[in-house]
């Protein structure tokens, strides 16, 4: 019994440190991207044509995912698999990052 304890106290120390090595990449991660906004938002004032580029440029995979996820419920099943087949992929994981934004885009129109 108290190996089997040792064995589950090790899981869950592997576990949490796995968290926290997360964290600390979601931390600089959202540094970062805090950095960048800021950045869009100095060119929106300057009136720069960049701030449009730097915007598409941050669309996650997790932006695209919820989009998808949410037509996918609505019953739009296959128009989601064949936009993702559209952008050259089988899922969602194999579209390339810099498609993202038109991705993102084509999902809304639905």
């Amino acid at each position: 019994m108290s190996e089997e304890l040792l064995k589950i106290a090790d899981g869950l120390l592997a576990v949490s440190e796995g968290v926290r090595a997360l964290a600390g990449k979601a931390h600089s991660c959202n540094c970062s991207k805090n950095q960048e906004e800021g950045r869009v938002q100095k060119d929106e004032e300057s009136g720069n044509e960049k701030s449009q580029e730097k915007q598409e440029d941050a669309v996650t995979i997790e932006q695209v995912r919820a989009v998808m996820a949410s037509k996918s419920q609505d019953g739009k099943t296959q128009q989601v698999k064949a936009l993702i087949q559209k952008y050259g992929a089988d899922k969602l994981s194999g579209v390339q990052p810099e498609k993202y934004a038109d991705l993102l885009r084509d999902a809304k129109a639905l």
